[in-house]
């Protein structure tokens, strides 16, 4: 670990970014070059003692996952996220890891969507990032590990995911994730993560296994779905979708008409959030 440059690169990268490169607003009279330390520290979830002794060249050897943090609050490209890695002590992340970390264009954009549930997948149905708003809807998806990290995986394993969707909707909806799938799966080849996706859901789920046999391949992200919040009830959205370069992300912005039903529950989800609801489900 090289605990100069690292302290050099962090500080560098820090005073480059403008609060509103990362959806922060400006605020007044502000004497720091670039961002706040605690600023990054809220972005890479850690407290800012813990970033401010990296700075200092005197923090302990970050973690894998931390880095990863880091380089996503920071905005890091590939070359410097693997920077970051070497610069740490750390071996370059592998491209399962490479794949998972968020492409800054799209990070850009989702930075600058507040007011309306965003968020950025993979092209196996990993939800890489969302905003408030997303997290309000869908739920947070932080605790999944493993090939749960994929909403393809949950959705033939896990009855509980199916909710999201109206049961008029949810045979669509597997055969679009089916053929979503496969699409990964052509360009990933058989021995990548898509096909360890496709080898344990063929075991698991007769279903999945024969959605599989019709081939059908597509990028199928309708325009326009009806979603079904726990306490919201049903939510008329429309479903726009922009893609990286390669195809491997997506950042999907969810919206509604303005002054209609669904416009205002998407509203009353940014006034109350994931954590009131929570807590009104459990009586407290």
């Amino acid at each position: 670990m090289d605990r100069a440059d690292l302290a050099a690169f962090l500080r560098r990268r820090r005073e480059q970014l403008q609060p509103e490169d990362v959806g922060l607003l400006p605020g007044a009279r502000r004497r720091t070059t670039g961002l706040r330390r605690e600023e990054v520290a809220s972005l890479a979830a850690m407290s800012t003692d813990y970033y401010t002794r990296l700075e200092q060249k005197r923090g302990p050897q970050p973690s894998e996952q931390m880095l990863a943090a880091l380089a996503r609050a920071l905005r890091l490209s590939d070359d410097e996220r693997n920077y970051l890695f070497v610069v740490a002590g750390r071996n370059a992340p592998s491209s399962a890891a490479t794949a998972a970390h968020v492409a800054p264009a799209l990070l850009r954009v989702l930075d600058r969507l507040s007011d309306t549930p965003a968020l950025i997948m993979s092209n196996l149905g990993e939800v890489l990032v969302q905003n408030r708003l997303a997290e309000a809807l869908y739920g947070g998806n932080s605790h999944h590990t493993g090939l749960a990290r994929s909403e393809i995986y949950r959705w033939f394993t896990d009855p509980g995911q199916r909710l999201i969707y109206p049961e008029h909707d949810r045979d669509r909806q597997s055969r679009a994730l089916v053929a979503n799938l496969r699409a990964a799966h052509g360009s990933m080849g058989p021995h990548s993560r898509a096909g360890e996706l496709v080898r344990a859901l063929r075991r698991e789920s007769e279903e999945f296994s024969r959605l599989w046999e019709r081939h059908e391949v597509a990028k199928r992200f309708e325009d326009h779905k009806v979603l079904v919040h726990p306490h919201l009830g049903e939510i008329e959205v429309d479903c726009q979708v922009l893609f990286t370069e390669d195809q491997s992300q997506a950042l999907l912005v969810l919206t509604a008409p303005p002054r209609t039903e669904a416009f205002e529950k998407l509203q009353l989800l940014g006034v109350l959030g994931h954590e009131q609801f929570e807590d009104a489900g459990q009586g407290r």
